[in-house]
């Protein structure tokens, strides 16, 4: 009697189990990583409003102890009296959401504005996007309200 030898079948798996695997986890990370970005955009929106209202806070605070309003400041800069009402490592850096903050003073039609210009530091964002803050902390109209676009790329919360 002749003994035939089994070859011993390890338990691993083949090389196509384990790309049916990749696969199915790629797929699910093409449907999971929309949500993600989607949640950090509407948090760095969140963000940038919280900001902006302490801003226009300080601003309000400033008007009153200094009795003139927040100076015209260039975009991302700031003067020694506004770095004692806002803090001046965050109004000197780039906003949540792109951009550089700014303060506005008997520009653009308006007699002071505390806001967003976005002057090509970090992303640029359109109509569409700054609509979606408006109507988070205002009318949800651009054109009027106290957040509105004053110019090109310049978004802000108008004191008149």
């Amino acid at each position: 009697m002749q003994r035939t030898v089994q070859p011993i079948r390890r338990g691993g798996f083949t090389l196509v189990e384990i790309l049916i695997v990749v696969v199915i986890l790629g797929i699910l990370a093409a449907i999971v990583t929309p949500s993600f970005t989607e949640a950090s955009e509407s948090s760095k929106r969140t963000v940038f409003a919280t900001d902006l209202r302490q801003f226009v806070e300080a601003a309000q605070l400033y008007e009153n102890m200094e009795g003139e309003p927040v100076p015209d400041m260039g975009s991302g800069t700031t003067t020694d009296t506004w770095s004692e009402y806002a803090d001046p490592a965050v109004w000197t850096s780039m906003t949540p959401i792109g951009g550089v903050w700014d303060a506005e003073l008997n520009s653009f039609g308006v007699r002071s504005a505390i806001g967003v210009h976005f002057d090509g530091t970090g992303s640029v964002r359109d109509d569409a996007y700054m609509l979606i803050i408006d109507e988070m902390i205002d009318d949800g109209d651009l054109e009027a309200g106290g957040f509105r676009k004053l110019a090109d790329e310049r978004y802000y919360s108008v004191f008149n």
